[in-house]
């Protein structure tokens, strides 16, 4: 496990260096029609209080039944994470007061989890990968919504939310720095994507962090947290710890203590301000839920959802460097979303033939990625198919255009022929390269005949050359291929 920070994770203050320690709570959306105990839609969005049954409104006498799609979403979600799967776990009532509550207590796990300890592999930047192990993931309802800007008065309560089953999945205190934090969520994420057991929208709040930030000095033993509940952008999370770390390493200097509380992270002022002093899991006044039984399935139930689980991205990346000789940081990038690796793949073997799977992934990551990101897209959302991409890269493999003029194809089938098939736009626009060495003969002769005091002066200095090399390329319209005009040239000036 990642138990200390490298040197260039810590932080300096003004008496030394000091380490931050990091733990994730990561509330995360289950992807299901229904609510965790009712059958009420679970969809976002909806006129406020419609999605709304009388068990979500806690109406006298209404029994929660639990929807076996949650349970079997968390149990997916549990193996993704190579996490113990417990076959009997208990739903306890968490005693609490709020207004969008309408119940009085949420239901949800405490001593006996759904899933135990698992493990999740993180790659922090091409050349780091850390370990951040998983200490439990548990159900719960989530709350309604208190909406306190409709009226100067009062506050409006929307429970289309109240009872929506939630994961929750906690970290251990492994991350040594917000960029590892960040690169966590990220992969958590991507995991859950992949699985569909969470959509992982941050804007619509299916996923949020509580974020727990201790510091200490290098080896020492923990020290005090404090909670930042509900941060809801991956930037967030970063910008969250690292003023969250600097106020406790400002206290620390200074000779005060760190008190345990909960915190709200404003990102507007970049500030984190106290909530409340912490509460310990005794004030929630946990019991068992009197209206649920245990939960209880036996090995034939997991090992039925093991058998269907996609192929990970651990296991995808594994693959793509394998298959196809990537490099692990563009086998990385593609994994990151299932939809561009789908794409990726898709278009390497287009039309039963393969192509060279390198220049795929460059064009992909390179200039198609730069387009799809100007549009705030990924790749598989733009309209360019993968079929197109497929037919620019075969056309210069094929030698028919240069790199140069394939830039300036995908230009017209971001533009003009959207629909556009390569090939066809080549022959159409006269956009092949030049290969024919008696046109390049006669181009280069042209150059040569007009700028004899260049001649003179590339033969005395070959680095001159590249000059030539531009005028052919001028000449021709860019077309002509550039290594054939080099050789040409060279033969010509005696180079």
């Amino acid at each position: 496990m990642n138990t200390h920070a490298k040197p260039s994770k810590l932080i300096q203050g003004a008496t030394g260096d000091w380490e931050i320690v990091v733990g994730l709570e990561v509330h995360a959306q289950v992807v299901s029609k229904a609510k965790l105990f009712s059958g009420a839609s679970a969809a976002y969005g909806g006129e406020p209080n419609t999605h709304v049954s009388l068990v979500d409104a806690a109406m006298p006498g209404m029994l929660p039944v639990i929807n076996e799609e949650c349970v079997a979403q968390a149990v997916r979600t549990g193996l993704g994470l190579k996490a113990q799967i417990n076959l009997r776990s208990v739903f306890d009532r968490k005693n609490y007061f709020y207004p969008d509550l309408p119940q009085g207590y949420q239901i949800s796990q405490y001593k006996s989890p759904i899933v135990g300890e698992g493990l999740v592999i993180v790659d922090v930047s091409p050349t780091e990968q850390i370990e951040v192990g998983i200490e439990r993931l548990h159900l719960e309802q989530d709350a309604g919504k208190s909406l306190h800007d409709q009226s100067a008065t009062e506050s409006f309560v929307d429970l289309n939310r109240s009872g929506v089953a939630l994961m929750e999945i906690v970290s251990k205190p492994d991350m040594r720095s917000a960029d590892e934090a960040k690169a966590y969520v990220t992969k958590l994420r991507t995991i859950l994507r992949y699985l569909g057991t969470c959509d992982g929208n941050m804007e619509e709040g299916s996923l949020r962090a509580d974020v727990n930030v201790s510091v200490r000095r290098p080896g020492e033993p923990f020290g005090t947290r404090c909670e930042i509940k509900n941060v809801n952008s991956i930037r967030f999370i970063g910008q969250a710890i690292e003023v969250e770390a600097r106020r406790q390493i400002g206290i620390l200097e200074d000779g005060g203590k760190i008190s345990q509380e909960t915190r709200l992270f404003d990102p507007n002022r970049g500030e984190t301000r106290s909530m409340r002093s912490k509460e310990e899991a005794h004030d929630y006044r946990y019991f068992p839920d009197p209206d649920l039984l245990p939960l209880e399935f036996d090995q034939a139930f997991v090992d039925a959802l093991a058998a269907y689980l996609p192929e990970l991205p651990d296991a995808k990346k594994a693959r793509f460097m394998a298959d196809y000789g990537l490099p692990a940081y563009d086998a990385g990038v593609l994994v990151a979303d299932k939809e561009t690796a789908d794409y990726y793949e898709a278009t390497v073997a287009h039309g039963g033939t393969r192509r060279d799977p390198k220049a795929v992934a460059n064009w992909i990551m390179g200039d198609v990625a730069a387009y799809a990101n100007s549009l705030g897209l990924s790749v598989p959302q733009t309209h360019l198919k993968p079929a197109q991409i497929a037919g620019l890269v075969d056309l210069i493999s094929a030698g028919t255009i240069s790199g140069k003029i394939a830039k300036d194809l995908l230009v017209i089938l971001i533009g003009e022929e959207k629909d556009g098939d390569p090939q066809a736009i080549v022959e159409a626009r006269g956009m092949k390269q030049v290969t024919d060495l008696g046109a390049i003969e006669a181009a280069v002769d042209a150059i040569i005949a007009a700028n004899p005091d260049k001649v003179a002066q590339a033969q005395a200095k070959p680095s001159m050359l590249g000059w030539f090399v531009g005028q052919v390329m001028k000449q021709t319209g860019g077309k002509a291929n550039p290594q054939a005009v080099n050789d040409v040239l060279k033969a010509k000036l005696g180079i």
